[in-house]
């Protein structure tokens, strides 16, 4: 299963529509995760249109936005928790495996920052944000490839 990950698009004010790059990256998606801060609907929308969407809400994101706060699914028999803002670099880690004991993966956003942490039998990830990159070198999403009720690859992919 090839998984898209994203976070923090920031519509429309970053994002107007989708960037050729993460089109790319988007097409033969088997599954978009959204790790929150969407801000408009249409881009949940929008993506959509690649493969099922799973998404979060962000603090950016209103009423208009049809998603949980937290989310906890199941990916080809890998168990996944989503969540918008992980809170404070220190203790995220075991932050995140209380929150999400079941998972073996907790994908967030918030801090626009790439990050993937893990321990044995748990792993967080943060793909960035593809729009926003603040104090980054560049834009990212994540791919991600699942089989078998395991992550056996994870990229941070640079899109601008």
């Amino acid at each position: 299963m090839r998984v898209v990950a994203l976070s923090d698009t920031h519509a429309p004010r970053r994002w107007k529509a989708c960037p050729p790059r993460v089109a790319e990256l988007l097409d033969g998606a088997d599954v978009i995760l959204h790790a929150g801060d969407v801000c408009v609907p249409s881009v949940l929308a929008e993506l959509s249109a690649y493969a099922p969407v799973h998404a979060v809400k962000g603090n950016n994101d209103g009423p208009d936005v049809d998603a949980p706060e937290t989310l906890e699914l199941d990916l080809d028999g890998l168990r996944v928790g989503m969540i918008h803002d992980s809170g404070p670099a220190k203790g995220r880690l075991a932050r995140m495996r209380r929150r999400f004991p079941a998972a073996g993966l907790v994908v967030f956003g918030h801090s626009h920052i790439p990050l993937d942490e893990s321990e044995p039998g748990f792993r967080i990830f943060n793909p960035g944000s593809p729009t926003d990159r603040r104090r980054q070198p560049h834009g990212t999403v994540g791919v991600l490839r699942v089989e078998d009720g395991a992550l056996v690859e994870a990229q941070i992919v640079p899109v601008t």
